[in-house]
Protein backbone atom coordinates (compact mmCIF):
# COMPACT_ATOMS: atom_id res chain seq x y z
CA UNK A 1 0.00 0.00 0.00
CA UNK A 2 2.66 2.55 1.17
CA UNK A 3 5.78 0.74 0.08
CA UNK A 4 5.72 -1.01 3.71
CA UNK A 5 7.09 -4.02 4.22
CA UNK A 6 6.85 -6.33 7.34
CA UNK A 7 10.20 -5.10 9.02
CA UNK A 8 9.24 -1.68 8.63
CA UNK A 9 5.70 -1.69 10.33
CA UNK A 10 7.65 -4.09 13.36
CA UNK A 11 9.64 -0.77 14.09
CA UNK A 12 6.78 1.71 13.93
CA UNK A 13 5.01 -0.64 16.25
CA UNK A 14 8.09 -0.84 18.39
CA UNK A 15 8.22 3.03 18.46
CA UNK A 16 4.34 2.97 19.22
CA UNK A 17 5.03 1.02 21.97
CA UNK A 18 8.12 2.60 23.40
CA UNK A 19 6.08 5.98 23.11
CA UNK A 20 2.87 5.53 23.89
CA UNK A 21 3.14 2.49 26.21
CA UNK A 22 1.36 -0.93 25.94
CA UNK A 23 -1.61 0.40 28.17
CA UNK A 24 -2.45 3.04 25.72
CA UNK A 25 -2.41 1.46 22.57
CA UNK A 26 -6.48 0.17 22.92
CA UNK A 27 -7.13 3.75 23.86
CA UNK A 28 -5.30 5.36 20.38
CA UNK A 29 -6.62 2.37 18.63
CA UNK A 30 -10.29 3.46 19.63
CA UNK A 31 -9.71 7.21 18.78
CA UNK A 32 -8.16 6.04 15.59
CA UNK A 33 -11.06 3.84 14.65
CA UNK A 34 -13.67 6.53 15.80
CA UNK A 35 -12.24 9.01 13.90
CA UNK A 36 -11.87 6.94 10.53
CA UNK A 37 -15.62 6.39 10.98
CA UNK A 38 -16.85 9.85 11.71
CA UNK A 39 -14.87 10.61 8.53
CA UNK A 40 -16.17 8.26 6.25
CA UNK A 41 -19.99 9.10 7.49
CA UNK A 42 -19.61 12.85 6.77
CA UNK A 43 -18.39 12.24 3.58
CA UNK A 44 -20.59 9.90 2.28
CA UNK A 45 -23.82 11.63 3.78
CA UNK A 46 -25.50 14.35 1.93
CA UNK A 47 -25.38 17.87 3.08
CA UNK A 48 -28.12 18.27 5.73
CA UNK A 49 -29.12 21.77 4.51
CA UNK A 50 -30.62 23.06 1.62
CA UNK A 51 -28.39 25.88 0.13
CA UNK A 52 -30.24 26.40 -3.30
CA UNK A 53 -32.53 29.17 -3.85
CA UNK A 54 -36.07 29.74 -3.95
CA UNK A 55 -38.09 30.32 -7.39
CA UNK A 56 -38.69 33.69 -8.43
CA UNK A 57 -41.96 32.90 -8.15
CA UNK A 58 -42.51 31.14 -4.55
CA UNK A 59 -41.53 33.98 -1.50
CA UNK A 60 -41.85 33.07 1.66
CA UNK A 61 -42.24 35.87 3.81
CA UNK A 62 -43.38 35.80 7.46
CA UNK A 63 -46.00 39.14 7.62
CA UNK A 64 -47.47 40.22 10.95
CA UNK A 65 -50.37 37.66 10.57
CA UNK A 66 -47.84 34.58 11.58
CA UNK A 67 -46.59 36.00 14.25
CA UNK A 68 -49.61 36.44 17.21
CA UNK A 69 -48.39 37.22 20.99
CA UNK A 70 -50.13 35.25 22.91
CA UNK A 71 -52.97 36.34 25.78
CA UNK A 72 -49.92 37.18 28.19
CA UNK A 73 -49.26 40.22 26.24
CA UNK A 74 -46.09 38.63 24.29
CA UNK A 75 -44.25 36.96 27.51
CA UNK A 76 -44.21 33.15 27.69
CA UNK A 77 -44.11 31.64 30.99
CA UNK A 78 -43.60 28.07 32.05
CA UNK A 79 -46.68 26.11 32.79
CA UNK A 80 -47.04 24.71 36.45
Amino acid sequence: MFGLGMGEMLVILVIVLIIFGAGRLPELGEGLGKGIRNFRKATSEPDSIDVTPPSPGTSQQAGPADSKPDASGGRSTPAS
